[in-house]
């Protein structure tokens, strides 16, 4: 057996999706076996240093840093996963990629635009691989949905409406910012539901659909205020707990999205639809494991909507698991990203979505933003 080439990873943050990364990291080589390389868990930083060890234990992680510009310099890593709070997703990145760093961030980009060009920049002129963790675009039924509507088997694309939908701040006693609820505090987020939850739908549909034109937006915060943990003073909150828009697509499509926190008895439903002249998809990540379709070519006794259990060999990525019929969960989308971006180092090929193609996502958030300011159309500005 071949020698596996080692990626050593420098992990930041000891959250909810750096257990999702690491948890990638250690099963990818058990179900990917014939990639050239293999990660290793070098190292990984947070401040609490009592939460930290019991983070590295649990996960196998070979040591330890409380401070992420010491982890950077060390000659030991190759690869740093930024899984802090949106705030610090630009300084670190920037700092990765002038000291040479392969680079995976979570998503959002970052909290703004100006943030997200700053680490484009850098990761253009350091020359470094990036990707950014849109991990829906890994579950198998969402990637042949992709496969179906570059077939052409759609035809022309008339629709494209996609929604996420949650409940857990209703509770006018719920705090905002501090440690587990920074998304509910605008200067380390960014956004609200914006930049939490419609970035996913703004990438995947982009990734189906192309180019989004233009938006037309309103967003609303329905608690205006709350004690905010840091300070224990009750402060104005300032993030949006629900966003709509409207949408033109480059290709003549139209597009509705919605995403909120206040849709009581949702805990994470993201669905989305296309309609074409020749047929229609939809995907609800509650069934994540089938991909409905509408084919209206089909004979007009028989017509009429089919779903497809995407447990199959020939499905994208289901090769590697289990005998049809067996589904698979939420946490295979990161494995199917790790396994991505080992599969780009040897290619050379990019490993999407870049950091470059993840700017596009912030252009139509920054569009939603000042549209729904202005009440008024404004373009995304998006080649």
């Amino acid at each position: 057996m071949a020698t596996k080439k080692i990626l050593n990873i420098g992990l930041i943050g000891g959250g909810f999706m750096a257990r999702t990364h690491s948890n990638g990291y250690r099963r990818v080589a058990n179900f990917f076996s014939e990639l050239e390389f293999t990660p290793v868990l070098k190292a990984v930083c947070f401040r609490n240093e009592t939460k930290l060890k019991a983070f590295a234990e649990q996960w196998g992680y070979e040591s330890v840093e409380t401070d992420w510009k010491k982890l950077i310099a060390r000659s030991d890593i190759d690869a740093i996963d930024i899984c802090t709070p949106n705030d610090t997703h630009a300084e670190i990145a920037i700092a990765a990629a002038k000291a040479g760093k392969m680079i995976l961030c979570e998503k959002p980009l970052a909290r703004n635009l100006v943030e997200s060009e700053g680490m484009v920049d850098a990761i253009e002129k350091a020359g470094v691989k990036n990707t950014v963790w849109y991990n829906y675009r890994r579950l198998p039924a969402v990637t042949l949905a992709k496969q179906i509507i570059d077939s052409g088997k759609l035809g022309k694309i008339y629709h494209y409406r996609a929604n996420f939908l949650q409940d857990w701040t209703i509770s006018e006693n719920l705090p905002q910012g501090g440690e587990g609820l920074w998304r509910m505090d605008a200067a380390v987020a960014g956004s609200g539901v914006l930049g939490d939850l419609l970035s996913h739908c703004i990438d995947t549909a982009l990734w189906l659909n192309g180019g989004i034109k233009d938006v037309s937006a309103m967003t609303e915060t329905f608690v205006k205020e709350r004690m905010h943990q840091l300070t224990g003073k009750v402060e104005k909150v300032t993030i949006d707990d629900a966003c709509s828009f409207m949408c033109h697509f480059n290709n003549g499509s139209l597009g509705l999205f919605e995403a909120t926190r206040y849709a009581r008895g949702h805990k994470a439903q993201y669905t989305f639809e296309i309609n074409g002249a020749d047929a229609s998809i939809s995907w609800d990540l509650h069934d994540m494991n089938r991909l409905n379709f509408f084919d209206n070519a089909d004979e007009s006794k028989l017509r009429g909507w089919r779903s497809i259990h995407i447990t199959d060999g020939d499905h994208p990525y289901m090769d590697k698991w289990w005998v049809p019929g067996l589904g698979i969960g939420y946490e295979h989308s990161f494995i199917h990203q790790v396994a991505d971006f080992l599969k780009s180092i040897e290619t050379g090929e990019p490993c999407s979505p870049t950091f470059k193609e993840a700017l596009d996502t912030q252009k139509v958030c920054q569009a939603v933003v000042d549209s729904a300011i202005s009440q008024s159309w404004k373009d995304c500005n998006i080649s």
